[in-house]
C-alpha cells in the first residue's frame, strides 16, 4: 500500500512539475493537476492539501532526501554537489517554482525543508555535551545554516544556474567557512 502512495504522490509530482514549466504556478489548479496524472480530484486530497504541500514534498522528497545519507554520513560537500545537480536536471521547473512568493514562497519552502533536515542531523548527534554558548541551541543552528543554503539555492537558480553544481557548492564552502571581515577583505 505504501508503494502504491508513493507512486501516485510520484504521479502527481511529475504532472504538476510539467505544468509549472508552461504556466505560473498560481495558475495551476488541482483538476490540472489530477488529469495531466490521470488520476481523480479526490485522489489529490488524499495525498496533498494542496498544490504547495506538493511543492514541498517535491523539495523534501526529492531532493533532500536522496542528499540525507550523504549529510548524515559527515560527507556535506557531496549532499551538496547532489542537491544542486538534481535542482539542475528539472531547471525550468525550479526557475519557475523560484517566482513564487508570499505565504507560500518558494523560498520558505526550501529553508523550512532545509531546516528539518538539518535539525533531524543534529538531533541524531546529539550527545550530552556541554554547549559552547546557551544560545546555540539545535533550532538556532539549523535555522542558520538553512538560511544561508537557502540564500545560495535561490540565488543560484535566479542567476539561471550557470555556475556548475561543484563550483558552487565550493563557493558556499568559502562563505560559510571564512569570517565576515576575511570575506570582505578577500573581495
Amino acid at each position: 500500500m505504501a508503494a502504491q502512495k508513493e507512486n501516485v504522490d510520484l504521479l502527481l509530482a511529475e504532472g504538476f512539475k510539467e505544468l509549472a514549466c508552461q504556466q505560473p504556478i498560481e495558475k495551476i489548479t488541482i483538476k490540472a493537476i489530477t488529469d495531466k496524472a490521470g488520476v481523480i480530484r479526490p485522489t489529490f486530497y488524499n495525498h496533498f492539501q494542496d498544490k504547495y504541500e506538493l511543492l514541498e514534498w517535491i523539495v523534501r522528497v526529492q531532493v533532500l532526501e536522496p542528499a540525507k545519507p550523504l549529510i548524515f554520513a559527515g560527507m556535506v560537500d557531496e549532499a551538496l554537489v547532489l542537491i544542486f545537480t538534481t535542482v539542475l536536471k528539472e531547471k525550468t521547473f525550479y526557475e519557475k517554482a523560484i517566482r513564487l512568493e508570499g505565504q507560500n514562497s518558494f523560498e520558505g519552502t526550501v529553508k523550512k525543508c532545509i531546516e528539518d533536515v538539518l535539525l533531524e542531523v543534529i538531533h541524531s548527534k546529539k550527545q550530552n555535551r556541554k554547549k559552547a554558548h546557551p544560545w546555540l541551541t539545535a533550532e538556532h543552528v539549523s535555522q542558520y545554516y538553512a538560511q544561508s543554503m537557502c540564500f545560495v539555492v535561490v540565488n543560484w537558480i535566479k542567476s539561471g544556474m550557470a555556475v556548475e553544481p561543484k563550483e558552487i557548492t565550493g563557493i558556499y564552502n568559502y562563505m560559510i567557512t571564512r569570517s565576515m571581515s576575511q570575506v570582505i577583505e578577500e573581495l
